[in-house]
């Protein structure tokens, strides 16, 4: 089975024959080919030429952060899947203005109704979904985001109330200004990788999207469907770790005016991260677990089949 490796340390990735080696000041250590799903560098990393042509046969991205655990880019294969008929799907779909909305309606839809479970766990009965009415009701990307956007403070306006050991205050980035803060911005980006891993292993094209703007230097349709699974996967990431009291104030640097994560919260983040990647659930649909990563994809899956006219894309809610 496939898994994720995570290269913390500074290193070099190099090939004999079918076989990756991370190679360190601690030694060299094999990542079978056959084994590997994703790979994502945390420390300096650099790779030899034939290193990127075994990674590039076999499809596997390589996502980079710099030591402040800040996104930098990914590595991303020449697809083998590509469908012209769904890019064009794709496009048409961006183009139309009633099209795009939809879309972009149902990913916020999704991310706030997933953030109103959230909060209903810890019983706090703030109506998110109240925002939906409003959302309904604009009709440019500009006002559905604003639409988010409110929603999206007022359920940080609950963190306090949820965190026993840190403080939230609201939303800061770069540099972030708390512990929750840097816990959320390393989450957010390691769940980005993530998506775009499973955006590769589909037909759909990552550069077009509907929610946020496309951009030449970025993959912004794992941004829209990362909103998704923000509230699922990142956010209940950090109440667990806080409220356990995991995380602890050696977890973390004070460096550029800010609060950034030391290299063993980055390790105790990316451990419980990769723990609720694998986490399943029983799907309603399929009457079988699948994990987090599966339900990823399977989103993935619903987006194709509402470009191609099959079924109308409605976002996953948690419903355990």
């Amino acid at each position: 089975m496939r898994q994720n490796y995570y290269l913390i340390s500074d290193g070099k990735l190099k090939r004999e024959e079918n076989t990756i080696y991370f190679v360190n000041e601690d030694g060299k250590r094999a990542l079978p080919i056959n084994r590997i799903y994703s790979i994502y560098a945390l420390g300096s990393l650099s790779l030899t030429s034939k290193a990127i042509s075994l990674l590039a046969k076999e499809g596997i991205c390589i996502h980079f952060f710099n030591r402040y655990g800040f996104y930098l880019g990914s590595f991303y294969p020449r697809e083998t899947l590509i469908s012209g008929d769904l890019v064009v799907r794709q496009v048409e779909h961006y183009l139309d203005n009633e099209k795009r909305i939809f879309l972009a309606k149902a990913f916020v839809e999704g991310s706030v109704l997933n953030m109103n479970r959230v909060l209903s766990s810890y019983k706090l009965e703030k109506e998110l979904i109240t925002h939906l009415q409003k959302l309904a009701e604009v009709k440019s990307i500009e006002e559905v985001m604003g639409v988010e956007a409110i929603a999206r403070t007022e359920y940080f306006s609950n963190f306090d109330n949820i965190l026993k050991n840190f403080k939230f205050g609201k939303r800061s980035r770069q540099p972030p200004e708390n512990e929750v803060n840097a816990m959320m911005s390393f989450g957010n980006a390691l769940l980005y990788s993530a998506v775009l891993s499973e955006i590769y292993h589909t037909q759909l094209h990552p550069a077009i999207s509907y929610l946020h703007e496309p951009s030449e230097r970025r993959f912004s349709l794992s941004l829209d469907i990362s909103e998704i699974f923000k509230p699922i996967i990142v956010d209940r990431m950090i109440f667990y770790l806080v409220n356990k009291g995991v995380m602890k104030e050696g977890d973390f640097d004070r460096d550029l005016g800010g609060v950034l994560l030391s290299e063993s919260g980055r390790r105790k983040m990316i451990e419980e991260f990769n723990g609720r990647l694998k986490t399943t659930v029983k799907h309603r649909q399929l009457k079988r677990n699948v994990s987090y990563q599966r339900l990823i994809r399977l989103e993935c899956y619903k987006l194709i089949k509402h470009l191609l006219g099959t079924n109308q894309y409605k976002p996953l809610v948690m419903w355990w």
